[in-house]
């Protein structure tokens, strides 16, 4: 489905929905392998180090592979429309889960993490649907109703993955592979195309590069310290998410449920500060300032996630560190206000790759440092070596971003 005509309000909500759907569910299959498979990991490991270094190995891959694709998915999308490339890749993402809970060894689960990183990176063609439909000042409110659906999946998703890992480590990657199916089926039944043929553009191996998407973006001297902001904000996020289990549970002994909780509580806050707080925090603050006070308060955070020393206190430290939850939309917004409606695809797809090869530096450097401490006794500060290391990034990135609000953009408010 196609069309040519500027889209009614009545359209234009209900293609919005679909986005939320879609990445909702999405995210519930997501999340509900989040808990478990570092966990899995262990039972086919012989010690806590190797459970560490492989858990780098499947998530690092996982990421690679998001990071290579994102920029050829976003720029298929702009050749062929971003219906055909949504529906096909969330396909490939159940295959993926499938393939992870009837694997034998750790190389099939690699292999299949690979193939979910592939599939995975679609979500950049969705974040380039909502640019299609979505009017430039409207764009901020409309990611961050991405970062709420994003949310709600984290509410569902590791709650449902820590209950059924209770009963079987490999149940919730066939719940996920249902779930993706089940998502897909609703893609091909109710999907309306939001690129018409006008507005798409031919296709090219060179436009798909990652590395050249990045350059672009980073050349662009209007977002260009932005975008540093953005990656190494992302750098820190992605290594303390990606350490996150293995991280608690050689602390604090936490298993898939206690970590299911903890995520559940992460979603809610997501849910609540980017579906209903962002929109008066953006007209009070501005973007720019928000970014900075998010990139801020991550500092102090994550810090005190290193220091405490019961798995209680996380929960009042994760609250306490609300703002955080709304840097992500408000650098999308800038960016993408930049941006020719015809590379919307491409624009998005290099802010997906920069989460993407954040996603493959997050596990090298969180679950590289957690290996070094490993078989420390869970009262050792040393243990919350990750999350000292992204509160240093998190510090770097604070002093660009401050440089950067210093110097606004001329046209851009």
């Amino acid at each position: 489905m196609t069309r040519t005509d500027p889209p009614s309000s009545a359209t234009q909500r209900g293609s919005v929905w679909f986005v939320l759907i879609a990445v909702f569910i999405d995210m519930v299959g997501i999340g509900i392998a989040i808990p478990v498979l570092p966990v899995l990991i262990g039972a086919y490991t012989e010690s806590r180090e190797m459970q560490a270094y492989w858990a780098m190995a499947l998530m690092a891959a996982y990421g690679l592979m998001q990071f290579l694709c994102a920029p050829m998915l976003g720029a298929i999308s702009d050749r062929f429309g971003r219906r055909p490339v949504l529906i096909a890749a969330i396909i490939g993402l159940g295959i993926h889960y499938f393939l992870i809970a009837i694997a034998p060894s750790l190389t099939v689960m690699l292999i299949a993490r690979l193939m979910g990183g592939l599939t995975g990176a679609s979500f950049s063609v969705a974040n380039a649907y909502l640019a299609d439909i979505t009017p430039p000042e409207q764009r901020a409110r409309n990611f961050g109703f991405i970062g709420a659906a994003f949310g709600l999946g984290f509410i569902v998703g590791p709650m449902l993955g820590g209950l059924l890992g209770g009963i079987d480590l490999h149940l919730p990657f066939y719940v996920a592979a249902a779930i993706s199916l089940v998502n897909a089926v609703y893609g091909f039944l109710a999907v309306p195309e939001s690129l018409p043929p006008e507005r798409r553009s031919a296709f090219s191996l060179s436009r798909a590069n990652p590395f050249r998407a990045l350059w672009a973006l980073v050349r662009n001297h209007a977002v260009g310290s932005l975008v540093v902001v953005y990656a190494i904000y992302f750098i820190a996020h992605m290594t303390m998410i990606q350490s996150w289990v293995l991280a608690t549970h050689f602390r604090f002994n936490w298993g898939p449920f206690e970590n299911g909780v903890l995520l559940f509580c992460v979603g809610l806050l997501s849910t609540i500060v980017q579906g209903g707080l962002i929109g008066r925090l953006v007209k009070r603050f501005g973007e720019e300032r928000l970014v900075l006070m998010a990139v801020g308060s991550n500092v102090l955070i994550q810090t005190l996630y290193g220091l405490v020393p019961q798995g209680w206190m996380m929960f009042p430290v994760l609250f306490a560190g609300f703002l955080t939850f709304t840097a992500g939309p408000s650098i999308q917004a800038l960016v993408s206000k930049t941006a020719d409606p015809s590379t919307q695809g491409i624009t998005m797809g290099a802010l997906q790759s920069i989460s993407s090869l954040a996603a493959v530096i997050g596990p090298l450097l969180g679950n590289v440092l957690l290996a070094q401490v490993a078989n420390l006794p869970p009262g050792d500060v040393r243990l919350g070596i990750n999350f000292f290391a992204c509160a240093a990034l998190n510090f770097l990135a604070f002093t660009i971003a401050f440089r950067r609000l210093a110097r606004p953009v001329a046209g851009m408010a």
